[in-house]
């Protein structure tokens, strides 16, 4: 038995990419080996930044040899007056046996020529550098680039490839235009920390060769030690990593050798949105915040960076990522501050700039049919006047914070800068969380809004978006979903549902929507009325259907 190791060197990978490629080797490299009869121990996929790298332990040094059955022509066709035919000398000759080796066999169309036939195992060493070739050209994603002269396209230039079994190169060449790599033992460590090759004697041993060159080639390894680092850090100034799991997957895969950072920014900045705070942090400096305690949404005036420079340098580094941050959170404050100077309300106009749909017309008017069909909501469910107002006031106001200056920055805060503005411009607290609750769920796993305005603005926001969508023509096929519609269904129905809004009549308000929106936009709509109905109608049937077998588990009889 022996160990094969397989290491792609690179420029900089996107840290996306490395999840990707990482998953479809542990996906493909199992069963391209399996299809060759090549059974292993196990196969260890690792990546960083710079690398991706596959340790395949136990594997044969050879194939094992294998019986192959092999139908030829007919009997009659083969032998003639018992002697063989050319037919029957030219089967042999191809399939390399002898006459004596024939078996006559009956079949549903006769008796035919079979033959058993041994195909006799290569060398595993013969095998994998075309294995090689292939794991790595049939890596699939994104804005895949092309680099020098040549036709290779891959996320990043390849700068180096280690292909060894157990002690041995194998030979490969990458050949790329004018550009070429050949396989040896040598791989690059860390870019700081150790920038000179090494090179590794042994296939089993990588694991540790790399941790010698400041390598942490497994993610899992640095995921530990990224949260271990974290958590110990943010305890040094009395509180609590608020470590998002999207973000730390990410960060997993920009850096090679992790140290965790703590900064500091100024506490006047305290005074902003924690969501803004965060924000800033997670998406744009892929910051871990500090919170006051567990559970808690007040933070401390510091966050957490994680560094894949030298940790000798960590004052540097963190005074570094402070003036960054120092910068971010001021223009924060000031779209904050000038945001706040008009009230909410004022920002309606502008959404007549801003497109829902080129034929549909713009947000403003998105907006006005959204309060056509709360309010129709609103007379089923048989509100008091003053709540139906409140109601009104909420579709109203619902995407005014779209075109504020913070939200412009930062799409991610539509809803939340919307209730923080609505507060601020003297709304009623009912009124500013429907505009946050009426985005919610965003997901399949996200919360569903609370209070029942919020519930109202977010079906009737999504009703209009599936009877506009619908009524274009633009029904999903397969996976393709551009507007998310199916979320947007699933949506409503687990609203009504969870809310328990017996009084609702989704098909009512289904016919009233289309009747408005053909009386509105009939020009440009491809389906006819009744069509239109009846396409949203077995849509919502077959999301529940859906919801039903998948979510509550239940049989489709």
């Amino acid at each position: 038995m022996a160990t094969f190791l397989l290491e792609v060197g690179t420029e900089e990978l996107p840290a996306g990419f490395v999840a990707d490629a990482l998953a479809q080797w542990q996906e493909k490299i199992p069963s391209s080996l399996a299809e060759r009869s090549l059974a292993v121990g196990a196969v260890e996929v690792y990546g960083t930044p710079r690398r991706l790298a596959v340790l395949i332990r136990d594997l044969p040094l050879q194939q094992p040899d294998q019986t192959e059955e092999i139908k030829g022509p007919p009997a009659k066709a083969a032998f003639q007056n018992g002697e063989p035919t050319k037919a029957a000398i030219g089967f042999a000759q191809k399939q390399g046996v002898e006459l004596a080796d024939f078996e006559i066999r009956p079949t549903d169309k006769g008796d035919f020529v079979f033959v058993q036939k041994t195909i006799l195992g290569q060398p595993t060493a013969q095998l994998l550098p075309d294995l090689a070739m292939q794991w790595i050209t049939s890596l699939e994603g994104k804005r895949f680039m092309r680099w020098g002269d040549g036709d290779l396209r891959f996320s990043r230039p390849i700068r180096w490839l280690v292909v060894l079994l157990d002690d041995a190169v194998l030979p490969m060449t990458l050949v790329n235009g004018s550009e070429t790599h050949t396989s040896d033992r040598n791989s690059w460590g860390h870019r700081v920390l150790h920038p000179e090759p090494i090179a590794i004697s042994h296939a089993s041993d990588y694991l540790t060769a790399m941790q010698s060159i400041f390598v942490t080639v497994d993610p899992r390894q640095r995921q530990s030690q990224i949260q271990a680092q974290a958590v110990k850090a943010a305890q040094q100034v009395g509180g609590v990593a608020m470590i998002d799991p999207d973000l730390l997957q990410e960060v997993i895969h920009l850096v090679e050798y992790p140290t965790a950072v703590v900064g500091k920014f100024d506490a006047e900045f305290l005074a902003l949105p924690s969501e803004v705070i965060i924000t800033e942090m997670e998406s744009h400096q892929r910051y871990f915040p500090v919170l006051k305690s567990e559970g808690s949404q007040d933070l401390l005036p510091y966050f957490i960076t994680v560094a894949n420079g030298d940790p000798a340098k960590a004052d540097i580094i963190a005074a570094g990522n402070q003036r960054v941050i120092r910068a971010r959170l001021s223009d924060g404050k000031f779209f904050f501050d000038a945001d706040r100077a008009h009230p909410l309300e004022s920002y309606l106009p502008r959404l007549e700039t801003v497109t829902f749909q080129e034929n549909l017309g713009s947000v403003r008017q998105k907006v006005d049919r959204i309060c056509q069909i709360a309010d129709r909501m609103a007379a089923q469910l048989q509100l008091s006047q003053d709540d139906r107002a409140q109601v009104q006031r909420a579709a109203l106001l619902c995407k005014a914070d779209l075109v504020t200056q913070m939200v412009g920055e930062f799409p991610e805060l539509q809803g939340v800068m919307g209730q923080k503005y609505a507060l601020a411009s003297g709304e009623t607290v009912a009124v500013s969380t429907a505009i946050v609750e009426h985005y919610l769920p965003k997901g399949a796993d996200d919360a569903l809004p609370a209070t029942l305005m919020g519930q109202m603005v977010g079906i009737a926001d999504r009703l209009d978006t599936l009877s506009g969508i619908f009524g274009l023509g633009m029904i999903p096929t397969g996976s393709s979903d551009p507007f998310a519609l199916r979320r947007a269904a699933n949506a409503i129905v687990n609203i009504i549902w969870a809310a328990n809004l017996s009084q609702l009549n989704l098909l009512q308000l289904l016919e009233q929507t289309v009747a408005a929106l053909v009386q509105s936009h009939g020009a440009v709509l491809q389906l006819p009325a009744n069509e239109l109905l009846q396409q949203l109608q077995d849509f919502f049937v077959q999301r529940i259907r859906t919801l039903l077998q998948e979510d509550q588990g239940i049989d489709y009889d």
